[in-house]
């Protein structure tokens, strides 16, 4: 996975009017500049905030993202609510659930 450059990703968009325009009218095309999984195409297109979650997005990134995206403050919560319902624990970054080994 390359959490690194989702989450670059995320924050040029948030930052840059530009970038958003970019971002939302061809996003395949924007998204060619990042080593992205096609799973991690396929979230940020849609886009799937809650699977941009679980695979650990960074919060505040992911809420100026989300709402960038069109998402009101409780369907933000609802999609990260739906995430981890749909495709389990966080997997990277600061949310995730660190097992330990017996």
């Amino acid at each position: 996975m390359t959490l690194y450059a989702v989450q670059k990703l995320i924050y040029e968009v948030n930052r840059s009017p530009e970038a958003l325009e970019a971002f939302k009218t061809g996003p395949d095309a924007f998204m060619q500049a990042y080593e992205l999984s096609t799973e991690e195409r396929g979230a940020l297109s849609k886009p799937d905030i809650g699977l941009l979650y679980v695979l650990g997005v960074n919060g505040q990134l992911l809420m100026h993202f989300a709402a960038a995206c069109g998402y009101e403050w409780n369907d933000y919560l609802d999609a990260m609510r739906a995430g981890l319902a749909s495709y389990g624990e966080v997997r990277e970054g600061i949310y995730a659930i660190k097992k330990e080994k017996p």
